[in-house]
């Protein structure tokens, strides 16, 4: 079997991030009009470009190709009523909910998707990459990443927030029969 790449971006940097709220279904906070396929030459061969469906991942999948596919397994963490605001604001206003969400992953005070429910999401989309070898490109989200991480790496999900994704931050996993992350000391 041809072992698979799978090549994770988070998307580029938005309003919300630097505001420090949850995530809304926002434009990037750049002209990315401007550079389609601006980071197409990072890869010798052109992969398989899959995009969560929110604008921001969408709009950061034109940097690397012109006809990225649109995965539904690659969508934000459903954060319900906690979406557009303020991390400060919940730490206020529901401070238990908050820390019964940070330290129980199978809680869910905003009425939206667990991180337990979004790890097992997670898992499975990876399971399905298993069956199709090849380079994959995935335009996606901090959450979708630090979830995939932990399920290569076995991590217990308490290990979750100790994970930090950057905007355009790329992580390399391979599948050769099993999950690997791969640390690289150069583009390719």
């Amino acid at each position: 079997m041809q072992a698979i790449r799978l090549t994770l971006i988070c998307h580029a940097g938005t309003r919300a991030q630097k505001r420090g709220c949850f995530a809304l279904d926002e434009p990037l906070q750049m002209d990315w009009q401007s550079a389609p396929q601006s980071l197409a030459s990072r890869f010798k061969r052109v992969p398989r470009v899959l995009c969560g469906p929110e604008a921001r991942t969408r709009q950061t999948a034109t940097l690397f190709s012109r006809e990225a596919e649109v995965e539904e397994a690659l969508r934000d963490c459903d954060l319900g009523r906690w979406r557009g605001v303020a991390i400060e604001q919940i730490q206020q206003t529901e401070p238990e909910a908050l820390q019964a969400w940070l330290t129980d992953p199978a809680a869910a005070p905003h009425g939206g998707e667990s991180l337990a429910q979004l790890a097992e999401r997670v898992g499975l989309w990876l399971q399905s990459l298993e069956r199709t070898p090849g380079h994959v490109l995935a335009v996606t989200h901090p959450f979708i990443i630090r979830a995939a991480l932990v399920h290569v790496m076995q991590c217990p999900l308490a290990q979750f927030n100790m994970i930090d994704v950057d905007p355009l931050s790329c992580t390399e996993l391979r599948f050769n029969h099993i999950w690997r992350l791969r640390l690289q000391t150069r583009e390719t």
